[in-house]
């Protein structure tokens, strides 16, 4: 049967925590869950038979926002027109990845959402892992290396272009260099999409991915409410459209 974590409650949303075995239940609507995997996305509010061993893997460093209240979060954002790109650079939002708890951001990300990764003698390093991609659905092998690192990207889920022409002109160098290297705004995906993704915001580019597109959007928001960012027009009306597709439903997202 399931196994069914404990939830707490952070910055008013529920975190799931302690998974055993890899598997993942929590109660919605007086019935038990689907399985979440490391790279999150929607849980399913029906019950049914129990996962196998094999489909059934941990919920890391997720926590879970209901349909609703992204809805409601997407209602506090100011709708504005873009800002111009002028004075854009990647440079502005500090000069890479930030140092956090003694490695790079990068490998952090890359330790959360990638499974069976093995680390340098260090500890920091991730060397190889396999990766459930969130954006195209497929598993990726991950091989630290020159010519293979790019098979495995980091990408900020609220482009930092799109950041830029949303209100981050405004907001102070430190905070800038926070929101890119905020677990909340990072996920481990597939090379490829993230290229093709590039400064696109929900308008203009989704994930192939039906199934996560919900969970996508939902941190979108997030990442906008917590750095004062807007959304335009067409962004907020492509995010309203998208979230009409899940009620219900409980989203994963990271924990920032």
């Amino acid at each position: 049967m399931y196994t069914v974590v404990n939830v707490e409650k952070t910055r008013g949303y529920s975190v799931a925590r302690g998974a055993t075995a890899g598997v993942l239940a929590v109660v919605i609507g007086g019935g038990l869950a689907g399985c979440m995997s490391k790279s999150g996305g929607v849980v399913s509010g029906e019950s049914g038979p129990a996962p196998s061993a094999t489909s059934s893997m941990e919920m890391n460093g997720r926590q879970l926002i209901s349909t609703a209240e992204a809805v409601r979060d997407l209602g506090t954002l100011a709708v504005k027109g873009r800002a111009p790109m002028t004075g854009y650079s990647r440079e502005q939002f500090g000069g890479g990845w930030a140092t956090v708890g003694g490695c790079d951001e990068r490998d952090n990300i890359l330790r959360r959402d990638l499974t069976g990764e093995k680390l340098d003698s260090h500890g920091c390093k991730v060397l190889s892992g396999v990766l459930q991609d969130p954006y195209t659905g497929k598993r990726i092998s991950f091989t630290r290396g020159v010519r293979t690192s790019g098979a495995v990207q980091i990408d900020h889920v609220v482009a930092l272009g799109d950041a830029w022409q949303t209100g981050a002109q405004q907001l102070s160098a430190a905070q800038r260099e926070k929101l890119a290297n905020d677990p909340l705004e990072l996920n481990a995906v597939d090379g490829p999409a993230n290229e093709q993704k590039g400064d696109g915001d929900a308008a203009t580019w989704l994930p192939s991915n039906k199934s996560i597109r919900c969970a996508y959007v939902a941190q979108q928001i997030l990442v906008k409410e917590r750095y004062d960012l807007w959304v335009t027009s067409a962004e907020h009306n492509a995010m309203q459209h998208v979230l009409a597709a899940c009620p219900g439903q409980q989203l994963a997202v990271p924990v920032g």
